[in-house]
């Protein structure tokens, strides 16, 4: 043992047990899925029939004056009640889209939470896929 003088500060020359946490597989395997994915890479996703589900957040009412062909209507309001119906989702890839991608965000992050370790938020929602991959859909 060493005293550093007047500071009163010792130095042990004993090893100090170092704690390190290791990340598990689920947590490994969040980090390496970015939380959001942009409409293009979905787009391209969809079109080369990689296995994924496309899952839309938004109410009833905003699903019927636009919509992307072959998503399935979630609407977050009602996820929590209905989670069961994405079980056979657990370990293959979940995009959630929304509006403008807040509420899928959301999701997104909730449904990790539960262990849907390959879910994405795709940014820009609806809007943006309106915009830069089908314009003839309808914006509101």
């Amino acid at each position: 043992m060493f005293s550093a003088g007047c500071s009163g500060l010792e130095i042990l020359e004993q090893p100090v047990p170092l704690l390190v946490r290791l990340p598990n597989a689920s947590t490994l395997a969040m980090t390496e899925v970015p939380l959001e994915i942009d409409c293009q890479t979905v787009h391209a996703r969809l079109l080369s029939k990689q296995d994924l589900l496309l899952l839309d957040c938004r109410e009833p009412d905003e699903h019927a004056i636009v919509n992307v062909a072959g998503a399935q209507l979630l609407p977050m309001s009602q996820l929590a009640a209905r989670l069961a119906e994405l079980e056979p989702y657990r370990d293959r890839e979940i995009v959630v889209h929304c509006h403008h991608g807040g509420r899928s965000l959301k999701v997104a992050h909730w449904l990790r939470g539960q262990g849907y370790v390959k879910v994405q938020s795709m940014a820009g929602g609806i809007d943006r896929w309106a915009q830069e991959i089908d314009r003839s859909l309808p914006r509101y």
